[in-house]
C-alpha cells in the first residue's frame, strides 16, 4: 500500500477528538466513516461538524458550498462493521480505557480489509500493547492529534515495537497531506507530548497547592513570559480535567513513578463533576476558581 491508495477513513469514536478528526479528514478529500456506539452520539457529532464548519465560513476560511461537500463526505454510523469493511485507514479516537481499546480493535479485525492500517489516537497507552491484540502489528500505529484539531496543526506519530517502516511512511504522508506538522517518536510512557504536558501541569499543580500563585497568574506567566499559547490550566480545562487525570494515571501505573502521582485537587474537581470546558461539565480551574477565561 502507498498514499494513492488510502482514499477512505475510518473513525471510530464521535466525542472531541473524533469529531476534529472527521473534519479534517473529510475537508482534506477522503471519504469518512464515523462511528460511535448509539444514533443520538452519531446525530450530535455530525452535528457539530456542522457547526464547526459553518464557523469557518463566518470567518470566510471557506465557502458555504464547501461546508455541503465536506459533509457529503462523511458518513455517520453505529455499526463498526459498517465503519470499517470499506476503510484503507483506521483512527481510533475512544475513551482512554486500555481494556475498551483492546477490545474495540479485535472488533474491527473481524470486518476490515486484510490491508488496512490501524491507528490509536492515544495519547499516553503504549501502542505497541494496543497492536499486540491484533494479528498486524506492522500495520499498527499511534497518531495522536492535539486538541482542538481543526486548529492545532501538530500530530505525533508514536512507532510501536513492530511498525513497519511502510506504515510510518504512509501515516506520516497523511498528516502531511491535512496540512499539519508530524513528529515521529517511540513508544514510551506519555510519548513526547503528553509527558512534557503533564509535567508541567503538575508543577504548575503543587505551585498552586503551596500558594505561589494563582491559576491565572501561572498561566499569564506561561503566555507572556515563555510565549506559549494557553498556560496549563487553560490546557487543562480545554483537554478536559478528566482526560488530564487519566493521562496522569497511566503515567504513573506504567512507571511507579511518584513524579507522575496525581493531584489531590485534580481528583477532587474531576469527582465533583468539574470537567472542563466540555459538555454537561460544571467548568474547569477558571469556574471552581471564579475567574474569567482570557479573551
Amino acid at each position: 500500500m502507498d498514499i494513492q491508495d488510502v482514499k477512505v477513513i475510518g473513525v471510530l469514536g464521535g466525542g472531541t477528538m473524533g469529531v476534529g478528526i472527521a473534519q479534517v479528514m473529510a475537508h482534506k478529500g477522503y471519504h469518512v466513516y464515523l462511528r460511535d456506539i448509539n444514533t443520538d452520539l452519531v446525530s450530535n457529532s455530525l452535528n457539530r461538524i456542522k457547526k464547526n464548519l459553518q464557523r469557518m465560513v463566518e470567518l470566510k476560511k471557506i465557502t458555504e458550498p464547501e461546508v455541503g461537500e465536506i459533509m457529503a463526505r462523511i458518513t455517520g454510523t453505529m455499526e463498526i462493521q459498517y465503519a470499517v469493511k470499506d476503510t484503507d485507514f483506521i483512527v481510533e479516537a475512544i475513551p482512554e480505557k486500555i481494556e475498551l481499546k483492546k477490545e474495540t480493535y479485535k472488533e474491527v479485525e473481524k470486518f476490515c480489509k486484510a490491508n488496512a492500517i490501524l491507528a490509536s489516537n492515544t495519547s499516553t497507552l503504549s501502542i505497541t500493547e494496543l497492536a499486540a491484540v491484533t494479528d498486524r502489528p506492522e500495520k499498527f500505529i499511534g497518531m495522536h492529534f492535539m486538541n482542538p484539531v481543526p486548529q492545532m496543526s501538530l500530530v505525533e506519530i508514536v512507532t510501536g515495537l513492530l511498525s513497519s517502516a511502510e506504515t510510518i511512511q504512509i501515516t506520516k504522508e497523511i498528516v502531511l497531506k491535512l496540512g499539519k506538522e508530524p513528529v515521529i517518536v517511540r513508544d514510551s510512557p506519555g510519548f513526547a507530548t503528553t509527558r512534557l504536558g503533564v509535567a508541567l501541569y503538575l508543577e504548575a499543580s503543587k505551585m498552586l497547592e503551596e500558594g505561589v500563585a494563582s491559576v491565572d497568574d501561572i498561566d499569564k506567566a506561561m503566555r507572556i513570559g515563555y510565549g506559549h499559547r494557553m498556560g496549563p490550566f487553560e490546557t487543562c480545562d480545554l483537554v478536559g480535567l478528566d482526560a488530564r487525570l487519566n493521562n496522569i494515571n497511566a503515567l504513573y501505573e506504567s512507571t511507579r513513578d511518584l513524579t507522575w502521582k496525581p493531584p489531590q485537587l485534580l481528583k477532587k474537581l474531576v469527582s465533583a463533576g468539574f470537567l472542563g470546558t466540555k459538555p454537561n461539565s460544571k467548568g474547569g480551574y477558571y469556574q471552581y476558581f471564579g475567574i474569567s477565561p482570557k479573551k
